[in-house]
């Protein structure tokens, strides 16, 4: 089974320069995992067969409050933090975005985003 998680905006202090890091900036992370004793949870429907999203979520933005030079590192930290919490997701992917990146004057739709998929 897949769960997803898409769209969570969280405040925070990541990129390369030094104001980015202080002020901070508005990240945008989808995450989707293949969690299978989640189909435990569809034949009994009780929660603790399957992923928390509201925990799901407070383990991203604590992950997400620790500044990162690259969005690569935020991804790497995050999948590391889902698989210490739940070691039997089997697959998942994950997308960091921050659609308001400081890059030389231009404007873009969408923003800069690193995909870590496994």
């Amino acid at each position: 089974m897949e769960i997803s998680l898409e769209g969570l905006n969280i405040y925070a202090r990541h990129g390369v320069m030094e104001q980015e890091r202080k002020v901070g900036n508005r990240f945008v992370v989808d995450i989707s995992l293949s969690y299978p004793p989640a189909l435990e949870a569809g034949r009994t429907d009780t929660l603790d067969s399957t992923i928390n999203y509201a925990e799901l979520a407070g383990i991203i933005k604590e992950t997400m409050d620790t500044p990162s030079l690259l969005l690569e590192n935020v991804a790497v930290r995050i999948r590391h933090a889902v698989m210490s919490r739940w070691p039997e997701v089997s697959a998942g992917k994950i997308t960091v975005r921050k659609p308001a990146a400081p890059i030389g004057g231009f404007r873009t739709d969408g923003g800069p985003s690193v995909t870590l998929s496994w």
